[in-house]
């Protein structure tokens, strides 16, 4: 017999899809650890750019920690039942490793490696094992133990890197990164139990689209964060009071973009589909390229407000243009998923960025900005074109009808 008070931890078919103050109160923590990523990025940004690159993979093994950190917290609150106390304790728990986190990250490849690791470890390898420890002897024990079991693994090189020469800790900690991601991938397969796959996993998928939509507009806010904070820092000039107009105004077409119909209806993709744990993973990896191009672009924020003008550095483009470039990509991946198309817009706004690039160099950073904020308005204008006059849209996914496998058989296969 299933165990009642296992049960009652998770989350009913007929519950809130809205997320609540709990798990808002945890997404702020968030905004501070955006930054951090950011300022890592800032101060490489003047390297050459064979240093630059390394700093950007650097900071991309700290901000994919934080990022499935974020995600499982996200889909344990979308599976279990977010007004539970030990489910409160495990978010609250998660909010304070993630912070800690957060303030070890700027340092976190030299000085501050092992508070970084500690904290995520115990994050990872804690929260499940507390929610099967919670759950008793429901069927469903065996999901966080998955977890916790894959993350025990991907443990060794962690700390492996901690304690390793500095020239090795990057490598072990891909290593680590590439087992805790293959483990979310694979389903978290263990001996005799065999993997948890996507396919079927049910979830709350109204709640889950709210929560990644919330996370956008924590990337845009962290944004915001830049662009006042390194204007609010300088002498108000005219000219990098253009720079801070065109930053925000750059940000306000990135929302517009987003949000235009496929946005929207993320929501309603996911209520629709046969197999929710697939499109929801699908979307998953979506926004995560979505917020990496939202981050790198409030990196050129910063740097064009700081040297509005001048001969700009040839690797500022990355942020410059390859921040809207990726957001771009991401955009016309979550096209696709949502309706079975890219749209040319979102494609010629990213050929335009491409082809215009090596132009770029010969400017100053301000015209940068100012050439990508007229790319992306033509996107913004060309989206609005194409939809004046016509019905609302309904989403037409590939992934809409995948394999039966998200059943109500297979309800508890989620994380």
């Amino acid at each position: 017999m299933t165990d009642q008070r296992g049960e009652q931890l998770l989350r009913p078919e007929v519950s809130s899809t809205r997320a609540t103050f709990l798990e808002l109160f945890f997404d702020l923590v968030f905004v501070f650890a955006l930054t951090r990523v950011s300022l890592r990025l800032v101060d490489g940004a003047g390297d050459s750019a064979a240093g630059l690159a390394a700093e950007i993979v650097r900071t991309g093994v700290l901000f994919l920690a934080l990022w499935l950190l974020w995600t499982i917290t996200v889909w344990v609150t979308s599976r279990y039942e977010p007004e539970r106390s030990v489910i409160q304790f495990v978010v609250v728990g998660s909010m304070f490793g993630a912070m800690v986190m957060a303030v070890a990250l700027p340092g976190a490849f030299e000085e501050r490696a092992l508070p970084f690791v500690l904290a995520y470890l115990a994050v990872m390898i804690g929260r499940p094992s507390v929610v099967a420890v919670a759950l008793r002897r429901h069927p469903r024990r065996t999901v966080p133990l998955r977890l916790a079991a894959w993350a025990a693994l991907g443990a060794v090189p962690w700390l492996a890197g901690v304690f390793a020469p500095e020239q090795l800790r990057l490598p072990l900690w891909v290593l680590a990164l590439a087992v805790d991601g293959t483990g979310l991938v694979l389903g978290w397969p263990l001996p005799r139990l065999g993997p948890a796959r996507a396919s079927g996993w049910l979830i709350a998928g109204e709640h889950l689209a709210d929560r990644y939509q919330q996370i956008f507009l924590i990337s845009l806010g962290e944004s915001i964060l830049v662009i006042g904070l390194t204007y609010s820092g300088m002498a108000f000039t005219a000219d990098r009071a253009g720079a801070f107009t065109i930053a925000f105004l750059t940000t306000a077409l990135l929302w517009r973009i987003y949000f235009h119909r496929a946005g929207h209806l993320l929501a309603e993709a996911l209520r629709v589909a046969r197999s929710p744990g697939r499109l929801g993973a699908s979307v998953a990896a979506t926004h995560l390229v979505v917020v990496v191009g939202v981050l790198s672009t409030a990196v050129g924020y910063e740097l064009v407000i700081a040297h509005p003008y001048g001969r700009i550095d040839p690797t500022w483009l990355f942020f410059v243009v390859g921040g809207p470039a990726i957001f771009l990509v991401g955009r016309a991946r979550f096209e696709y998923e949502i309706f079975g198309r890219v749209s040319w817009s979102r494609s010629g706004g990213l050929l335009a960025l491409l082809l215009l690039a090596p132009a770029l160099v010969l400017g100053s950073p301000m015209a940068a900005q100012a050439v990508v904020a007229v790319v992306l308005a033509g996107v913004a204008l060309a989206d609005a074109w194409r939809s004046r006059g016509r019905a609302p849209e309904i989403p037409a996914s590939p992934l809409l009808h995948g394999e039966a496998g998200g059943g109500g058989g297979d309800f508890h296969q989620a994380p």
